[in-house]
């Protein structure tokens, strides 16, 4: 078995809504909608070239119908990596998460002043990017990513910061969702061709709400962020280990 065909986490989630409506509808108006079987999911990391097309084709799809444009171009792999969550063989989240080991992260080209104040202040910065979730998909998927990427970029490497540039249409979801905060104003935003506004969130600020909620949708806590999809803080130390293992024979280590 290919290494990149292990999965750092494993979770079961309901079905993509469309395809639990559809086979609901399939048994007539009248007929009893038994209770859709969860489905497992896989997030892993996008080792191959094929894995990383697979992804772009995802963003890609999602951005255009945003109406958003899409920039093919990357750099080096040692300063990115790729998420990607499956199931049943089908490739359906992914998230790139950048990091910033000494070369401009994406935002830089258009917040580069803002992203200095930071750096002045010792902080280390990761900006995740190209995040696309498949429509209809459990928000475990979202949350997944997420927490993955914040184990990879605190737990194991020590960033302080995330920074992301979103639209301005989704900056209430950041903020309500995972905590995130202002940190640069709207500007034009030449990749997507649209504007965007600079989002800040402190790592050890989101590790505090993982230990909060993470773990506790099933227990209805009326918490309203993401942060109950999370994993619980106990599946951390065996998710971290599976990356750092991935970590050491991989070039973005």
């Amino acid at each position: 078995m290919l290494v990149e065909e292990l999965p750092i986490a494993s979770f079961q989630a309901p079905p993509a809504q469309g395809h639990a409506a559809g086979r609901a509808a399939q048994g007539g108006q009248d007929a009893p909608r038994p209770q859709p079987e969860p489905q497992l999911f896989n997030v892993r990391v996008a080792l191959s070239a094929g894995r990383h097309a697979d992804s772009g084709d995802l963003v890609r799809r999602m951005y255009a119908w945003r109406g958003y444009a899409f920039e093919a171009g990357e750099r080096s792999a040692a300063d990115k990596v790729t998420l990607y969550a499956e199931t049943g063989g089908e490739l359906v989240g992914t998230m790139s998460l950048w990091l910033d080991k000494g070369n401009a992260l994406p935002a830089d080209e258009n917040f580069r002043d803002r992203l200095d104040i930071l750096r002045r202040q010792g902080r280390r910065l990761c900006e995740p990017s190209r995040l696309a979730i498949d429509a209809g998909m459990s928000k475990r998927v979202f949350a997944a990513l997420i927490h993955i990427s914040w184990l990879y970029a605190r737990e194991l490497h020590g960033f302080t910061d995330y920074v992301i540039e979103v639209n301005p249409r989704h900056v209430a979801f950041y903020r309500r969702m995972l905590g995130f905060a202002d940190f640069g104003g709207e500007r034009p935003c030449s990749r997507v061709g649209a504007p965007a506004v600079l989002l800040r969130l402190p790592l050890d600020q989101m590790g505090a709400s993982i230990r909060k909620w993470g773990g506790s949708v099933q227990q209805q806590a009326g918490e309203r962020s993401f942060y109950p999809y999370f994993f619980p803080a106990c599946d951390e130390p065996a998710i971290s280990a599976r990356l750092a293992a991935l970590c050491h024979g991989g070039e973005w280590a």
